[in-house]
């Protein structure tokens, strides 16, 4: 059974940073596609970052240059440094894992497994 278990959100002041962990079980992080997608109120899920068996990585324009995922295999977890945060950023951010298509993308409904999300709250 597959497991996807996200943490490190909270309220942050803008301009702060925070890193958001996802640890996985039941698949083996460094074989597969992982990714980071949020959720804003009213809004449409969006795909933040992905990282594939290989390291590659794969941002959204807006977030290139504040945001790096990364993942640990030994630990088999994946991670999203966040810096430069702004209320812009307020979302429910998910975990998001294995990709049914050949191309590591953000796309939402190209994974197959996800996490039950944590929140990150950015106030001015």
């Amino acid at each position: 059974q597959v497991q996807l278990l996200e943490s490190g959100g909270g309220s942050v002041q803008s301009g702060g940073s925070l890193t958001l962990s996802c640890a996985a079980s039941g698949i083996a992080a460094s074989s597969n596609c992982m990714a980071w997608f949020r959720q804003a109120p009213g809004e449409e899920r969006e795909g933040v970052a992905s990282i594939d068996r290989n390291g590659g990585t794969r941002y959204e324009d807006a977030v290139k240059g504040r945001f790096t995922i990364s993942k640990d295999n030994t630990k088999n977890t994946l991670y999203l440094q966040i810096n430069k945060l702004s209320p812009e950023d307020t979302a429910m951010y998910y975990c998001a894992a294995v990709s049914t298509v050949p191309l590591c993308t953000i796309i939402p409904p190209d994974f197959l497994y996800w996490g039950q999300g944590t929140q990150v709250t950015v106030s001015s």
